[in-house]
């Protein structure tokens, strides 16, 4: 019986597509590398943290009369009963409730407790952004999403023509009543520069924070 004549030329027909999908494999293997190597943008989720002020609602279940409502004070504390003053500040929602609980446990006052805490109210929760921006003042502090140097800057109108963005400072007052400085090459990242620090420009900013933008020499 003769050979299929025909079996060669399909193959020949099916090449072509063939080198598309190595091709178009290729060039998107080298753009997922480009991608890796050039800065991303900042992904601004936020698990909320407790802030000074926040006023607290704190329940215990099946416990009545332990469940108040409690403003965190000037040293991040809330009161409860039994347990007395607990330090909550910059915690997540459910770090504070772990806390809690076991302070409870090791106090022995409960044995198994279980306790939700929600905010009543939100602390003010604003930034100051100075120095050369277009529009320097106050910003306020979204409570769901996270706010970057990056953003408040943005915000602030950008950069004026005489900013010096590779020196941007954080200024943040931290709990124990000390200053901590934090100083950032904005303007690498705004350039696309390989080697700006993705980690400094995705700082979120907190409550209190002030942004300062120095002017360079001319």
């Amino acid at each position: 019986m003769p050979a299929d004549s025909s079996q060669p030329s399909v193959r020949l027909q099916r090449m072509p597509w063939l080198l598309l999908l190595v091709l178009a494999f290729n060039v998107a293997t080298a753009q997922d590398a480009d991608r890796a190597r050039v800065p991303q943008p900042p992904n601004h989720a936020l698990t909320y943290t407790i802030a000074l002020t926040d006023r607290l609602r704190v329940a215990v279940f099946q416990e009545p009369d332990l469940s108040i409502i409690s403003r965190v004070d000037a040293n991040g504390n809330i009161n409860l009963p039994l347990t007395g003053e607990i330090n909550v500040v910059g915690l997540t929602l459910p770090d504070a409730q772990r806390k809690v609980e076991e302070a409870y446990r090791v106090g022995r006052f409960l044995r198994n407790p279980q306790v939700t805490i929600n905010v009543e109210e939100y602390a003010p929760r604003t930034i100051s952004v100075q120095g050369e921006v277009r529009n320097p003042g106050q910003l306020t502090l979204p409570i769901e999403s996270g706010m970057t140097i990056l953003d408040a800057i943005t915000r602030s109108g950008g950069f004026t023509d005489t900013a010096k963005g590779n020196a941007v400072t954080v200024t943040r007052m931290m709990p124990d009543g000390t200053k901590k400085v934090i100083t950032i090459d904005v303007q690498s990242y705004i350039r696309g520069d390989r080697k700006a620090r993705v980690e400094d420009t995705t700082l979120l900013l907190l409550p209190g924070d002030v942004v300062y933008v120095p002017q360079r020499l001319i």
